[in-house]
């Protein structure tokens, strides 16, 4: 009938009071001592055990689930990290710089556009989510010139965007979006305005 710990420890505590209740020879004054005790005690027991969410220790879910891919429409991405397929790292602008590296995936007007900062000029283009990977197609773009850090980020940006061999997200905080290229480097992106 009872099947938490703390329900099984009250039902053991009840069981003699129903006991001596049923008995004709206890006096009234024991019999409601009694009930108050147990009573108090179920209480306490009940309070002490505090249900606890079963997704609450979970580990976080696999961010290359298909699934997850989906979450990607009308969002909008800051790259924070570009790790390249040898491991070394290759210096992007910080998000608080002023000019960060931008990805923005939008559904206005129905249609999947692709838009964002790619360190000197804005891009825009199409993008789909299909079996779990988000693929871009050709990006156009303004076409200033910089002689600027971000400048000369910018042709290798755009160009990885349109190789992306794999695609996964984590819609949980820290919301971060990873995109594995063909050649094996890993840009990573953190949620802009979360």
């Amino acid at each position: 009938m009872f099947t938490t710990s703390p329900a099984r420890s009250i039902a053991r505590l009840v069981a003699p009071l129903r006991a001596s209740l049923r008995s004709p020879r206890r006096a009234s004054g024991m019999r409601a001592r009694a009930a108050l005790t147990a009573l108090s005690v179920a209480t306490l027991l009940t309070a002490c055990a505090m249900p606890t969410h079963p997704d609450a220790k979970a580990p976080p879910p696999d961010p290359f689930n298909p699934a997850a891919t989906q979450l990607l429409d009308d969002t909008s991405w800051v790259l924070t990290n570009w790790k390249q397929q040898d491991g070394s790292t290759r210096a992007v602008p910080a998000a608080d710089s002023g000019s960060p590296l931008t990805l923005v995936l939008s559904t206005a007007g129905g249609q999947r556009r692709a838009s964002g900062f790619s360190g000197c000029n804005r891009f825009t283009g199409g993008y789909a989510l299909k079996e779990g990977k988000l693929s871009l197609g050709s990006l156009a773009g303004t076409r200033m010139a910089c002689a600027t850090p971000g400048g000369e980020l910018e042709g290798p940006y755009l160009d990885a965007l349109t190789h992306v061999d794999r695609s996964g997200v984590q819609m949980r905080p820290p919301q971060e979006l990873q995109l594995i290229l063909e050649n094996g480097d890993v840009l990573t992106f953190a949620r802009q305005g979360q």
